[in-house]
C-alpha cells in the first residue's frame, strides 16, 4: 500500500502511526538526554558528598584538645579550600549551558511523550531544588580555627550531608523514572510498528493464493479454447 488509491483509510491510519513512531523515537532520545543531564548533576553531588565527609573528619580532629590552635589553623586552611571547592563545583556543573547545582536555574521540562499533556508527556527537573552551594547547605561560615567552632561544625555538617543525600535521592528517582519511560517507549514503538506493518504491507500468503487461483483458471480457460479449436478440425477429418 503506497498510494491513497490503494486503501485511503488504511493509508491515513498508517501515516498517523508512522508519525507517532517517529515522535516516540525522539521522545526516547529526549529521555536519554535527561538521564545524561542527571548523571552530570549526580557526579557533582557525589564529589561534594566526599568533601563534606572530609570536612567532618577535619572538624573532629580540630575539636580535640590533643592539638593546639596552631594546628587548628593549618586544618582550617584545608577546610576553607574545601568550602571554596564546593562552591566551584556548584557553579560550574552544567548541562548544555544550564547550571544544575547552584540554584540559579529553573524547572526544566523533559518531553517524554508525544502529546501536550504537562502531567503525562513531560517530566520535570527542578534545578532550583538542587542547590548545593555552601550557603544552601548551611556551612557558609564554617571554620575550625577554634575548638568551639570545630565542635559546632559537627551538627552543621550532619545537616548538610542529610540535605545532600535528599538531593541525590531525588536525582536517582528521576533517573529511574526516565529509564522506565525509555523501556516503555521501546515496547510501544514495537507494537505500533507491528500494527503499521499489518496495515501497510501486502499479505503475501493471501496474494500468492489468489495468484495461484488465477493461474489455474487461466490454464483451464486455455485448455477449453484448445479443445474447442481441435473439435472442428476433427470433424473436418471425419468428413474428409
Amino acid at each position: 500500500m503506497n498510494r491513497a488509491g490503494d486503501d485511503a483509510a488504511g493509508l491515513a491510519i498508517s501515516e498517523r502511526i508512522r508519525a507517532s513512531t517517529r515522535s516516540l523515537a525522539q521522545a526516547g532520545r529526549n529521555a536519554q538526554d535527561g538521564i545524561s543531564m542527571i548523571q552530570v548533576a549526580e557526579g557533582g553531588t557525589n564529589e561534594v558528598s566526599n568533601i563534606l565527609v572530609r570536612m567532618r573528619e577535619l572538624s573532629i580532629q580540630a575539636a580535640s584538645d590533643t592539638i593546639g590552635d596552631k594546628e587548628r589553623g593549618f586544618i582550617d586552611k584545608e577546610v576553607q579550600q574545601l568550602r571554596s571547592e564546593i562552591n566551584r563545583i556548584a557553579s560550574t556543573t552544567e548541562f548544555n549551558g544550564t547550571k544544575l547545582l547552584n540554584g540559579s536555574g529553573e524547572k526544566l521540562d523533559i518531553q517524554v511523550g508525544i502529546n501536550n499533556n504537562p502531567f503525562e508527556d513531560r517530566l520535570v527537573f527542578d534545578s532550583a531544588n538542587q542547590n548545593i552551594t555552601t550557603g544552601s547547605l548551611g556551612i557558609e561560615g564554617i571554620s575550625t580555627a577554634s575548638k568551639g567552632s570545630a565542635q559546632e561544625n559537627l551538627k552543621k555538617l550532619d545537616d548538610a550531608i542529610t540535605k545532600l543525600n535528599e538531593n541525590r535521592s531525588a536525582l536517582g528517582a528521576l533517573q529511574n523514572r526516565l529509564q522506565s519511560t525509555i523501556n516503555n517507549i521501546g515496547t510501544y514503538r514495537e507494537n505500533l510498528d507491528a500494527a503499521r506493518s499489518r496495515i501497510q504491507d501486502t499479505d503475501m500468503a493471501a496474494e500468492t493464493s489468489e495468484l495461484t487461483k488465477a493461474n489455474i483458471l487461466a490454464q483451464a480457460g486455455i485448455s477449453v479454447l484448445s479443445q474447442a479449436n481441435q473439435n472442428p478440425q476433427q470433424a473436418v477429418k471425419l468428413l474428409g
